[in-house]
């Protein structure tokens, strides 16, 4: 059966400035990347998603790009991004480019010429209005960092305030305007012409609002975001990557109303996946995920394909948010799920978040926890750099860097490993069917993928006091989250869980599964 490659493996997120520094400046950067892609093969992912490298004042880091086809110094060089695209290919790994298509760098030369007066031929690339009656800001609303308040800036030469749904320094791209959706349509294909397999869309759902600019309102539609013209939007976007052959585009959709995430899939014209943040912010509890799941199946028509991750560049990791032996659960869960795995970088070391001292502090909202440089090796820099770290490493660096991970059998590192290969070997984990069970012990999650007669059971006890899954006919125990379990195990007549642990098992064609 044929799946498309962003439907076979693990798409593995990586935040160029904490991946790997070739340049010893604390800083990492693309040939950084490129020394380490053995890693990416060893670990067997699909695809890279590289958070934005372009040319940026840094504001929020790289989310503010002050050109869209070029490649910022700290990071490398055109040259260094062709050298990647090519290695990544070489090694049969797809790649992902973040593209913000929300806002630019308020140092873009569109935005220079739109705010060097009201009569600038690019005045309307941005989004410029008269203060209120009264004064202050046109409308109502508010930046996504609650640090920067009114999502408006006053603008003193012409007299009028400029849209940021981010930061001053991110001044909103008015897609009501046709020439900036055609100037952004063809930085896509600058890209693609280098050779990307694929898009990450920052913000997505924000480039279509209310055109007249009206407050938000509570119970009603929010008018700064997901307005009704984002989906043929999404569509003209969709006819650019249609241009070229097999690319992809994934959404950063930050809706948690799954109805309203599903329109951007249902249709099969517009995006291929969309991030689900209502499943990354659910509570470690098996009913929240069991309806978390079950919910988005069964909104979604037959064209929609799930995308599923627990942790990226802005959240706290999961071993921080609920627990190191709940992170090895969560990685088992979202890799045998019917649909795309997104794995954050350090992800697959568990690694938790960093602690960072106020004078260390970085980020307008808070996320340079998360954001701490990989560790790779023990010792000073871990490996990352020979310099000073941009940002703090981790602590017990020394112990869950990958040398260390990777000569333990029994390591995060190692687990990811042989579940990333396993949805590789099973043909049935990639595009099977799936069954959520509901006769298991309160606390369980469990389900079974179902493909041509082979049946796997996965099932993750998510609580802290052993658990057991009544069987009916024989199983054997393919993979657990305990390491101490060896695979082949047989099963007859339970499955017998840990805390918070996780096993894939084979049921064969007539095991059953009977209530408790």
């Amino acid at each position: 059966m044929h799946d498309a490659w962003w439907q076979r493996g693990a798409i593995y997120q990586i935040y160029p400035r904490s991946f790997m520094d070739a340049g010893g400046d604390g800083v990492g950067d693309l040939p950084g990347i490129l020394a380490r892609l053995e890693h990416l093969e060893a670990l067997g992912v699909e695809a890279i998603w590289l958070s934005p490298f372009f040319r940026s004042p840094m504001a929020d880091f790289g989310y503010d790009v002050a050109d869209y086809c070029d490649v910022d110094p700290v990071f490398g060089t055109l040259a260094d991004a062709d050298r990647l695209i090519a290695a990544c290919h070489e090694r049969d790994i797809k790649v992902v480019v973040d593209w913000v298509p929300n806002h630019s760098s308020d140092r873009h030369p569109w935005f220079q010429e739109s705010r060097a007066g009201r009569d600038s031929p690019r005045r309307d690339w941005y989004v410029w209005r008269d203060p209120a009656h009264g004064g202050g800001p046109p409308n109502n609303w508010r930046s996504s960092f609650d640090a920067v308040g009114p999502a408006w800036t006053f603008d003193e030469a012409t007299g009028q305030y400029y849209l940021n749904s981010f930061t001053p320094q991110q001044p909103d791209l008015n897609w009501e305007n046709p020439e900036v959706e055609a100037a952004m349509h063809d930085t896509l294909r600058f890209w693609l012409d280098r050779g990307v397999d694929g898009f990450r869309m920052d913000v997505i759902h924000k480039i279509a609002k209310d055109p007249q600019l009206r407050d938000n309102r509570d119970g009603e539609r929010r008018r700064d975001e997901d307005w009704p013209t984002i989906h043929d939007r999404l569509r003209r976007i969709r006819a650019v990557l249609d241009e070229y052959e097999d690319r992809m585009m994934v959404g950063e959709v930050y809706l948690y109303d799954l109805e309203r995430l599903l329109e951007y899939l249902n249709s099969g014209d517009q995006l291929h996946l969309a991030h689900n943040f209502a499943f990354l912010h659910l509570p470690w509890d098996a009913a929240a995920f069991r309806r978390g799941i079950e919910d988005f199946t069964a909104l979604s028509s037959e064209r929609a394909w799930p995308a599923w991750f627990l942790g990226n560049h802005d959240h706290q990791r999961l071993a921080t948010r609920h627990g190191p032996a709940q992170a090895r659960a969560g990685m088992l869960l979202v890799t045998t799920l019917r649909g795309t795995p997104f794995v954050y970088q350090g992800d697959e070391l568990g690694l938790p978040d960093a602690v960072v001292p106020p004078e260390r502090v970085v980020d307008v909202d808070g996320r340079d926890p998360e954001r701490a440089p990989m560790p790779w090796e023990p010792g000073p820099g871990a490996g990352f750099t020979t310099g000073e770290p941009w940002l703090p490493l981790v602590a017990d660096a020394d112990r869950l860097c990958v040398a260390a991970q990777a000569a333990d059998a029994g390591s995060m590192l190692a687990l990811t490993c042989r579940l990333l290969a396993l949805r590789r070997e099973r043909e049935v984990l990639r595009h099977g069917e799936q069954a959520m069970l509901h006769e298991v012990p309160a606390g369980v999650l469990a389900y079974v993928r179902e493909l041509g007669g082979e049946r796997v059971l996965v099932a993750i006890n998510f609580t802290g006091a052993p658990a057991v899954v009544p069987l009916g006919g024989g199983a054997a125990l393919v993979l657990s989250t305990d390491a101490a379990r060896a695979p082949g195990e047989a099963l007859d007549g339970a499955l017998a869980l840990g805390p918070h642990e996780g096993v894939v098992a084979e049921l064969g064609r007539s095991g059953i599964l009977r209530r408790p």
